[in-house]
């Protein structure tokens, strides 16, 4: 069982032994950005990324709650203070609507112990406290059966499956999953 409380403002859960904190993304997770740039995280999404490119994502990341389209986090583990992942969502138009789209990764290592489930839980709260958009999307790849089901975990709706550019350029076979956050 996972027990959640709050601690400085981040808000953390019982994993086991250890907590899983989403903490807001900063100049000092470009590491934890390159960590993330291997080919077995980025299979579904076309490949890991040019240098000039993870430069770019991290100063997209950094400006994005800045801008006030969304939030990045990176997800932590305590008390050991390892960062393992990350998570977020930013505004985007699908289909004429302005939707949040969110996704997630999890470090291989740390992979297939719920952990990715429990930090996009917890964006997704921040997601609906700012009660601005209605809906938040996530595009796993068809082929990417563990993100499907943290879609089906979190009470995603399946909506269809999809072609989805990403990256820029390139078409991806997609879920579309969407998730009601505000009331209309």
């Amino acid at each position: 069982m996972f027990e959640t409380f709050s601690t400085y403002g981040f808000c953390c859960f019982t994993f086991w032994k250890s907590a899983v904190q989403i903490v807001p993304w900063a100049e000092t997770d470009f590491d934890l950005l390159h960590q993330l740039n291997i080919p077995e995280m980025l299979d579904h999404l076309g490949g890991p990324e040019t240098d000039e490119q993870v430069h770019q994502r991290h100063k997209r990341y950094c400006d994005l709650s800045a801008v006030g389209k969304g939030r990045m986090f990176s997800i932590v583990l305590m008390p050991e203070g390892v960062s393992v992942g990350n998570v977020g969502y930013w505004e985007t138009s699908w289909q004429g609507e302005m939707v949040y789209e969110m996704g997630w990764g999890v470090l291989p290592p740390f992979q297939g112990k719920g952990i990715a489930a429990l930090a996009t839980a917890e964006a997704i709260k921040q997601a609906k406290a700012e009660q601005r958009l209605r809906f938040i999307h996530a595009f796993p790849s068809v082929d990417n059966p563990a993100s499907n089901a943290i879609c089906r975990k979190l009470h995603f709706q399946l909506v269809s499956e999809c072609s989805f550019e990403y990256p820029p350029g390139t078409f991806m076979h997609c879920n579309d999953w969407r998730l009601p956050i505000m009331e209309q």
